[in-house]
């Protein structure tokens, strides 16, 4: 039988990125059969600012999509997309594995990273509970709960114990909000005593920032609240090359959506000049969600040989391929 997959091209360079996704899923064998459902800002903007309906449908029939980027106002118009499709699905878990490709050039060449960062997805400031108290001031209120601080926490170290990772570093900044964060870090032990073959440790948001620009090779597991694991999780990927490169999973217990997490660049859209990597990969987490690690393992080998050849890299990444020869690389080395 097919897997049934929700494919979400979204909107900018989106579509460019999906499309070559579909073609190196289809390259593997894989059955799937996509529900294509379109989402972009217009489509939103008519809805009422939030997700259409035929969106949330067809993710509730198939449980699982693979999603491109969606352009979001900045500092005004409709909540962010993605706040909304984590809520509306419970999508409390973001998982982003932050490695570098062989060969690719960056500033951090020779130095071993594979980290993968656990960011709270549900609540923090990202509630969107704001309220104007008088003109000119704003509060923001961040929320913390003991149920969501520790299913991430649970399926944090459920995921090491698969894994057979050795460690896990917990991010907050408990020293200022003593109760949020301080909540947040108890969750962390309580479930750390369930793990005693994992090594529990804990570093201020601000230390660890400096750490991962000093040492990143130290770190294995990083779990932290939304706000948090939002920055440093790009700060991350700026390690080993960028967005363009890292993947993304928004896991909940019934529904999961992959997803690159770079932005839509409109700049480049239709230019066929988009680096599809960041997807690709988000679509290998997806085929070991389905099962399908062999298939997994062989996008994730040739992505890796395109990468150590570098004959066909994107323009971001210094060649000069287009989006689709970049593919058609990746789909002979399949």
């Amino acid at each position: 039988m097919p897997h049934r997959v929700t494919l979400i091209p979204g909107d900018g360079i989106g579509p460019e990125v999906a499309e070559a996704a579909v073609r190196v899923l289809e390259a593997t064998g894989v059955p799937i059969e996509w529900e294509r459902v379109e989402l972009n800002e217009e489509m939103i903007l008519a809805a009422g600012g939030r997700i259409p309906e035929p969106v949330l449908a067809s993710l509730h029939r198939t449980l699982v999509g693979l999603k491109g980027p969606v352009t979001t106002p900045v500092a005004g118009g409709f909540r962010s997309l993605n706040v909304q499709l984590r809520k509306a699905l419970d999508l409390y878990a973001n998982v982003r594995p932050v490695r570098r490709l062989p060969g690719l050039k960056t500033r951090y060449q020779d130095t071993p990273i594979d980290i993968i960062i656990f960011r709270e997805n549900t609540e923090d400031l990202y509630s969107g509970l704001e309220n104007e108290v008088v003109d000119g001031v704003v509060t923001s209120l961040k929320v913390i709960t003991r149920r969501a601080s520790t299913r991430i926490a649970r399926y944090a170290f459920q995921y090491a114990r698969k894994l057979g990772r050795k460690k896990i570093t917990a991010i907050h900044k408990a020293n200022i909000m003593k109760l949020g964060d301080g909540l947040f870090l108890e969750c962390c032990r309580q479930v750390a005593q369930d793990f005693e073959e994992i090594q529990y440790t804990e570093l201020i948001v601000d230390n660890a920032a400096m750490q991962l620009v000093m040492r990143p090779e130290q770190f294995d597991i990083l779990l932290m609240p939304n706000l948090y694991g939002d920055i440093i999780s790009d700060l991350a990927a700026g390690l080993v090359g960028g967005l363009g490169i890292v993947p993304g999973a928004n896991m909940g217990d019934e529904h999961a959506v992959f997803e690159a997490v770079h932005g839509s660049a409109p700049d480049i859209a239709g230019r066929g000049v988009a680096n599809p990597t960041a997807l690709l990969q988000s679509a290998v987490l997806m085929l070991l969600h389905l099962g399908e690690e062999a298939a997994a393992m062989r996008i994730e080998r040739a992505l890796e040989a395109v990468h150590s050849e570098g004959k066909h890299l994107t323009r971001d990444l210094g060649g000069s391929a287009t989006t689709r020869e970049f593919t058609t690389a990746v789909i002979e080395k399949l």
